[in-house]
C-alpha cells in the first residue's frame, strides 16, 4: 500500500482492496463475488459509523475498474446536499452519461443517504430504475429504516456490524508498528473501550495520542483525547453517592474546564461506569433513563453543566434515601 508521511491515518491506512479489509465476514466475500463476475445490483450498506461502509465502496470500485477507477466512480455525501435538486441535477448528469471503462456500468456512491428528504429519495428511486443499464447505485446509511421501502426493495442490503475487540486490536497494532509506536496493553484496552466498535474513531484516537510520544499509555491516551479517566468518573460518582454533592460538582467542573472534556464525553464515561455501581438493578435502570434524557437534552443544545449536575443530584438523592453505594 502506498502511504505517505503526514497523512491522516484513517486515509493513510484505508484498505485499497476488498482483500485488505478486516472484519465484515458476511459482506466482503459477496462483494468479491460481484467483482469476479463483473456485475452487481444496486447496493445498500447499513450500519453504525466507522464500520467500513465507505471503505467497502471505494475498495469495490478499485477492484472492479483497476487504475482508472475514478473515471467510473462518483462519491456524494447526502448530508451536504439533501434536496431534490441534487438528485435531479448532480446525480442525473452523472448517470445519464455513458460508461468509459470495460465494465458496462458506472458506480455512484451516495454516503449518508438516510439524510435525503423523502421527495429526494422518491426522485432517486425513479432514477435508479431509469438508468440501471448504465449505472449502479451504492447507498450508505446508519439507519436503513430512514430509507424508503421502494429503494430498499431495489437494493441488495448489506448489514455492517461493529468491529470486535480482537479485530480492532489487530488492526491498531499493525498501524502502531508501521508508525513506530509502542502501545501499552492497558492503552490498547482503553482504545478499544473508547471506540466502542468504531474503527475510525479508534484510529483517530491512536494518532492523536501518538502526536507527543512514541510510547502510549492509558493515561496519555485519555489526557490527549480530553476523555475523562475512569478513576475520575469513579471518584465523581462516588462523592455524589456518599452525599457530597458539592465535591462531585467540583469534580465535574474540573472535567469540563481543566480537562476540556465535552458534555457528551462525560455522558459516555458515566454510561460505561454505570453498570459497576453497587446498586440494585432497579436503581441502575432508573439512572440509565435519567442519563438517556441528559444525552438527548445535550444533543438538543442544553447546558452541559446544568444537565450533568442534575444527574449527580439524582445520585445524591439516592444517598439521602439510604440508597447510597460505592462507585
Amino acid at each position: 500500500m502506498d502511504v505517505h508521511a503526514g497523512e491522516i491515518w484513517i486515509e493513510k491506512y484505508r484498505p485499497h482492496s476488498l482483500r485488505e479489509m478486516v472484519g465484515q465476514p458476511r459482506v466482503v466475500p459477496l462483494l468479491e463475488a460481484y467483482v469476479a463476475r463483473r456485475t452487481l445490483p444496486h447496493l445498500l450498506f447499513a450500519g453504525p459509523p466507522g464500520t467500513g461502509k465507505t471503505t467497502a465502496a471505494l475498495a469495490l470500485a478499485r477492484d472492479l475498474y483497476g487504475e482508472g477507477w475514478r473515471e467510473s466512480f462518483l462519491e456524494l455525501n447526502a448530508s451536504d446536499e439533501r434536496g431534490i435538486e441534487t438528485v435531479r441535477n448532480t446525480i442525473k448528469n452523472y448517470v445519464r452519461s455513458a460508461p468509459l471503462a470495460s465494465v458496462p456500468f458506472k458506480l455512484l456512491f451516495l454516503d449518508e443517504a438516510d439524510q435525503l428528504t423523502n421527495d429526494a429519495q422518491a426522485s432517486l428511486r425513479r432514477m435508479m430504475e431509469r438508468y440501471s443499464a448504465s449505472s449502479r447505485f451504492i447507498l450508505s446509511c446508519n439507519y436503513s429504516s430512514r430509507i424508503i421501502e421502494p429503494i430498499q426493495s431495489r437494493c441488495a442490503v448489506f448489514r455492517f456490524k461493529t468491529f470486535s475487540p480482537e479485530e480492532m486490536r489487530g488492526y491498531l497494532g499493525r498501524i502502531a508498528q508501521a508508525e513506530g509506536r509502542r502501545v501499552e496493553p492497558e492503552a490498547m484496552d482503553a482504545l478499544v473501550k473508547l471506540a466502542d466498535g468504531d474503527l475510525r474513531r479508534a484510529v483517530n484516537l491512536l494518532q492523536l495520542a501518538s502526536a507527543l510520544t512514541e510510547r502510549i499509555t492509558a493515561d496519555s491516551l485519555y489526557e490527549s483525547s480530553s476523555t475523562p479517566l475512569p478513576r475520575e468518573v469513579e471518584q465523581m460518582m462516588g462523592k455524589a453517592l456518599s452525599g457530597d454533592f458539592e465535591g462531585s460538582r467540583e469534580a465535574l467542573y474540573a472535567l469540563l474546564t481543566d480537562r476540556g472534556a465535552s458534555g457528551e464525553d462525560v455522558v459516555r464515561a458515566l454510561h460505561r461506569h454505570l453498570p459497576n455501581l453497587s446498586l440494585p438493578d432497579e436503581e441502575k435502570i432508573r439512572l440509565l433513563e435519567v442519563l438517556a434524557e441528559v444525552d438527548f437534552r445535550l444533543a438538543m443544545g442544553a447546558s452541559d453543566r446544568v444537565q450533568l449536575e442534575a444527574f449527580l443530584a439524582r445520585l445524591g438523592l439516592l444517598a439521602r434515601r439510604g440508597g447510597g453505594a460505592s462507585a
